[in-house]
């Protein structure tokens, strides 16, 4: 069986814990598995790089630095396959470029075009087990890319799919993944199986354990996806395609993001193109618009409301406050957050989103703004209620059983 593995930053977070992914490394091996394994840096050695070039420069050049923070990984590679070849396993570390990632052009945030597996499947014929330095590429110029924060997930799924694994397992310092986060409801259950599109909308409402763009990827690929921990020998959790069976079951997880703020416009022009010219603005500036609602008036103007993460919402000001007309007046609220109840047997059931907001009525918790999918219940609450709402939630649609 071929298996790609993955290791995130606090799997490898330094000598020790290198040491220990060695060893379960190894005893796949020789369990008679084929491993590619794919690496974070070292846990704090991304930030770190980033702090270096800081010093010189409030913005460095993108090109810069793909090739500064490329490094991180490559040293977590070589130290793991150096490690791995003290125990007397052969294995070979090599580079995004090394392991055939082709990727556009867009330094800092690049995407996977093509994948030469050749090199890889030579070492793996040869008995080799193959480390590879994630997050990472090249362009067609020669040029080192990399993928965006969480580019390691990213790599490790591409590479699964381009040298038909069996199934890709990533490791980091959780055991699979949860019905909701269990430091906020310490009954949370872990899943068996979850479905891609579950999977997808927990990663992008705010569940941390798997990068939104690897789950797509798996999903697109068909690779088979585990979330395990490299500290247990638990089965963890996988992703897989949805099926019949997974319809029964209600709801798979409530997620809460505290990383929303609120934007509300007052007194806009009610004509047609104005939405369209606030959000291109916003688009302009890479600013990323989740849930709108817009209020209709009766005196030739609207009300229009909605969220970006708090971390934009500066940015979003400056946009808002440079539109200088149409808008009568305009607030800001960052004491938001976004609570979410996400399951494919939404699908079949009725009454999901009404139990939801029953719940957070019975405990005086006052709805904002509301979106929907065929698999989603997303609400916008006072920040302060987050907790209590993902806790009454996860009771009410019994999660913990």
């Amino acid at each position: 069986m071929l298996v790609v593995h993955k290791y995130g930053g606090t799997s490898v977070g330094d000598l020790d814990r290198i040491e220990n992914v060695a060893n379960r490394v190894a005893k796949a091996r020789e369990a008679g598995d084929d491993i590619v394994v794919v690496v974070s840096a070292m846990s704090g050695e991304t930030n770190k790089l980033i702090g270096y070039a800081e010093h010189f420069a409030s913005q460095p050049a993108k090109k810069e630095m793909d090739m500064l923070l490329s490094s991180g990984e490559r040293v977590t590679a070589a130290l793991l396959s150096i490690a791995l070849q003290s125990k007397g396993f052969d294995a070979v570390a090599m580079t995004g470029r090394q392991a055939g990632i082709v990727t556009d052009d867009t330094h800092t945030y690049a995407r996977i075009e093509s994948i030469d597996p050749k090199a890889m499947h030579d070492a793996i014929e040869k008995g080799k087990v193959v480390v590879v330095a994630g997050f990472q590429g090249i362009n067609k110029d020669g040029s080192v890319t990399t993928l965006g924060r969480g580019g390691s997930d990213l790599s490790a799924v591409a590479l699964a799919g381009a040298l038909k694994a069996d199934q890709c397992e990533i490791y980091s310092d959780v055991d699979g993944i949860y019905t909701t986060d269990p430091r906020i409801e310490p009954n949370a259950k872990k899943l068996d199986t979850i479905s891609y599109d579950e999977m997808l909308e927990l990663s992008s409402l705010g569940a941390k354990v798997l990068q939104n763009r690897s789950v797509e990827l798996a999903k697109k690929l068909g690779v088979k996806l585990y979330a395990k921990s490299s500290f247990s020998d638990n089965e963890g959790t996988l992703i897989t395609e949805e099926s019949d069976n997974m319809e029964e079951v209600l709801v798979s997880g409530v997620v809460l993001d505290k990383n929303q703020a609120r934007v509300t416009l007052r007194g806009v022009s009610d004509r047609p193109g104005i939405a369209a010219e606030i959000f291109t603005k916003l688009a302009d500036e890479n600013i990323n618009v989740d849930m709108i609602i817009q209020n209709m008036g009766t005196d030739g103007s609207t009300n229009l409301g909605f969220t970006v993460p708090e971390s934009e919402i500066e940015n979003a000001k400056k946009v808002m406050e440079a539109f200088d007309h149409d808008i009568a007046g305009m607030d800001y609220d960052e004491k938001v957050c976004k609570v979410s109840v996400v399951g494919v047997g939404m699908k079949s059931h009725s009454g999901v989103a009404a139990t939801a907001f029953t719940v957070l009525a019975a405990n005086n918790i006052n709805i904002q703004m509301i979106s929907t999918s065929e698999i989603k219940v997303s609400m916008v609450i006072d920040e302060k209620y987050g907790e209590l709402a993902i806790r009454t939630l996860h009771e009410a649609y019994k999660l913990d059983k």
